[in-house]
This record gives C-alpha cells, sequence and structure tokens, in this order.
C-alpha cells in the first residue's frame, strides 16, 4: 500500500523543543522539533483524548537512589495537559507501559521546497496583455 505524503509545515514554524497542530489527510497531527530533528505524533492522547500538542515537553527523570535524580532525554517526551501521560515524542510509546499504551507515531521528513513534487491540480491560465491601459484577458 502506498503511502499519501503531505507538506504541513516550513520547518522555520516549529521552533526546537516545540510543538504545532497540523491537519494531514484529515488527521490531527502534534509535530515536534527535537533539537532539530521532526517528530510527528497523532494529537490525542489514548487516555481520555487530550491534545499532545498542547501537552508540556520533558525530559525523562533517572535515579539511582530516592531524593537523587538527573533529567535525561530532555525534551524527547510529551506530558498529555490533562492527566499527566507522558509519551517518548521518538516513538509515541508509553513510558510507563509501552506495550499496551502508545500514540501513533508518523514517519517525518525535511524536503527542500524546489524538491516537492508538482501536484495533479494546475490552475487554468490566460495569456493577459496590456493594450493602451486596458488589460485584456485572452480565453
Amino acid at each position: 500500500m502506498s503511502k499519501s505524503r503531505f507538506v504541513v509545515a516550513k520547518t522555520g514554524d516549529v521552533a526546537p523543543g516545540t510543538s504545532l497542530r497540523v491537519n494531514a489527510g484529515g488527521r490531527d497531527i502534534a509535530l515536534f522539533n527535537v533539537s532539530g530533528e521532526f517528530f510527528a505524533l497523532g494529537d490525542r492522547c489514548p487516555h481520555e483524548s487530550g491534545s499532545l500538542c498542547a501537552g508540556k515537553i520533558v525530559g525523562f527523570a533517572e535515579a539511582d537512589e530516592p531524593g537523587k535524580y538527573r533529567i535525561v532525554r530532555d525534551g524527547e517526551f510529551v506530558r498529555c495537559p490533562w492527566h499527566g501521560w507522558e509519551f517518548d515524542i521518538r516513538t509515541g510509546k508509553s513510558w510507563c507501559d509501552p506495550e499496551k499504551s502508545r500514540v501513533r507515531a508518523y514517519q517525518t521528513g525535511v524536503t527542500s521546497g524546489s524538491d516537492l513534487v508538482e501536484g495533479p491540480y494546475v490552475a487554468e491560465t490566460f495569456k493577459v496583455s496590456v493594450e493602451e491601459n486596458y488589460v485584456v484577458v485572452e480565453i
């Protein structure tokens, strides 16, 4: 089955460490920029459909002993704004229950505007000329 490609944003529209809700093929997608890499997840948390795009982008807290922790993978997780469920931005997996709880991850890529293939839609054009201060359209 072939996959459809959708141009959803300019790279400058999503600064590193932020997200942007976009629509691709009728689906709401949360687009994330993690240090210049782009990742896309379904925008709805599987718990109660909170918008992940509205969630906080966080790191993962690791601890070797109680009370002493460090943040690793900073900016690589998103926390649902409704109930705090966290998902790996790179994979969509829940850190707490990766086998049962996940958000769909979509493949992304960055393409130069000059490399995008023209779509099948072409606007009809007409020859236009100016004659003695009158605009003339040929049909």
